[in-house]
């Protein structure tokens, strides 16, 4: 069963009508300022990647990340939360919840005992300790020195931060590369370009072997390399991006509390409101064509994402300010 995580634009669609191109996707947090991609070599879409290119990408990523940690790429973070579970035998895994959806689903679907737990200090002596960092849907984040202690009192520690290039100052990538912690990092959602499926792990090299020879030959596309290669060194822009966002972020809250909602949390990336009802709140949303998500654990939560420009801005306002 697929579960719940935004975009889903053809069940806003059936439920609410129109055609895909009609939404305004709030739902998935991903920015709608994507960079610019530019033009393409053609020996991008015609030739198999070669070792050289991969690593000039894994030489980017580092430069991005600020660490000299073992990097692999991948198609996605989701690919590497897909192989780690076939990391060591199956055990004991704890994951800070409530968080990102499919870690539980995924380390129990390969016989791995898993507890949710609501604090830090729960993950101790845990096999496998998940932490999404900044969390999603809430936003909370860890400083470094928290999370460098705990890796000393757990097996092996995972560290998601697919929402960090917004807001780097705790990411624990300069810090990799020692044995038994990894970090994930997501390209497609701060430079808006989910569909070209690249994200990264950094680790020590026993971990980045295994999840290489797992992963097997040309994990990720000529295309991948070419625009993910131009946009990490491309420091202009991310910080460009990282002003803009924290800013906007802040007039969506603005909207948001003329709407009547409370902020429970967030990222530059996403805002996640307490609203009282979230499904009345998402219909009140879809009327004028604007897709937001929903938590059933969570009834009254509704998150959004920014919207791209000012024509989307008008919109959001005009449907935040309906009655």
């Amino acid at each position: 069963m697929m579960l719940d995580h935004g975009g889903n634009l053809d069940l806003a669609c059936r439920l609410f009508g129109g055609r895909p191109d009609d939404w305004i996707d709030l739902s998935t947090g991903i920015n709608r300022q994507p960079y610019p991609v530019g033009e393409l070599q053609q020996r991008s879409w015609t030739a198999l990647p070669s070792r050289t290119e991969i690593e000039r990408l894994h030489e980017a990523a580092r430069s991005a990340y600020g660490t000299g940690a073992p990097v692999l790429a991948l198609a996605g973070a989701q690919a590497a939360i897909q192989s780690l579970p076939r990391l060591a035998p199956p055990g004991h895994a704890r994951i800070l919840a409530p968080t990102y959806n499919e870690y539980a689903p995924t380390l129990q679907s390969q016989g791995w005992r898993v507890e949710e737990v609501r604090e830090l200090d729960a993950l101790s002596g845990a096999d496998l300790a998940v932490i999404v960092n900044p969390n999603n849907p809430d936003g909370r984040q860890h400083d470094r020195t928290s999370l460098l202690t705990l890796s000393s009192r757990v097996g092996r520690l995972v560290i998601d931060e697919s929402f960090a290039d917004a807001a780097p100052d705790s990411s624990l990538a300069p810090a990799a590369g020692g044995p038994g912690v990894l970090v994930l990092r997501s390209f497609g959602k701060f430079y808006g370009l989910a569909g070209l499926r690249l994200g990264f792990v950094l680790g020590g090299e026993a971990d980045i072997a295994a999840l290489a020879a797992i992963a097997g030959p040309w994990p990720v596309s000529g295309v991948a390399i070419e625009i993910g290669r131009r946009a990490l060194l491309d420091r202009a822009w991310a910080e460009a991006t990282r002003t803009r966002l924290a800013r906007e972020a802040l007039r969506l809250d603005h909207a948001a509390r003329g709407a009547g909602w409370g902020l429970v949390g967030g990222t530059p990336l996403f805002r996640l409101y307490e609203t009282g009802d979230a499904v009345a709140a998402q219909e009140r949303l879809a009327r004028a064509k604007i897709w937001s998500r929903i938590f059933g654990s969570k009834p009254g939560w509704l998150r959004l994402g920014l919207p791209g420009d000012e024509i989307e801005w008008t919109r959001v306002a005009a449907a935040l300010s309906a009655r």
